[in-house]
């Protein structure tokens, strides 16, 4: 049987992943960091490609990374009146296999899915919520393209 809870008692909810804004904010502030280090990762994957097909898509791939850098930037800006710093230009760890970095990526997007729902649930409702969710969609799509690679 279902039942139908007063509106008072839904309003309460919490989700277990519920994250603060505070909190949802140095996720975000980190992950420009981490899309940078994406962005140098699949410069190295693309060198090793197969083929210009391969090549093709992990820059598709890096592309997209590029623009999330930029959003989360932005988004950072517009919520804290900060630019954010820090941001190192370290070069990530050197890829040896093809085959070994197209799993690390695989893995890589499937991680910042996760990081990024936690950032989701700390942003108020709106064009942030609304941009993150469309980012978190394109790394659903990138960890899907890797694993088509890895086939």
């Amino acid at each position: 049987m279902y039942m139908v809870y007063p509106y008072w008692f839904r309003s309460q909810f919490v989700p277990i992943w519920a994250t603060s804004t505070p909190d949802a904010l140095e996720l975000m502030r980190s992950s420009v960091q981490g899309e940078r280090n994406d962005e140098l990762f699949y410069d190295q994957l693309i060198q090793l490609a197969p083929n210009p097909e391969q090549a093709e898509v992990i820059t598709s791939i890096r592309n997209d990374e590029r623009g999330h850098n930029q959003m989360f930037r932005q988004m950072y800006r517009e919520l804290t009146g900060y630019e954010v710093t820090g941001v190192s230009n370290e070069v990530p760890e050197q890829v040896t296999s093809y085959t070994a970095g197209l799993q690390k990526a695989f893995q890589g997007e499937l991680s910042a899915v996760e990081k990024y729902r936690k950032i989701w649930f700390g942003l108020p409702y709106g064009v942030y919520k609304d941009t993150l969710y469309g980012i978190i969609l394109d790394e659903q799509k990138h960890a899907a393209k890797y694993n088509n690679l890895l086939l």
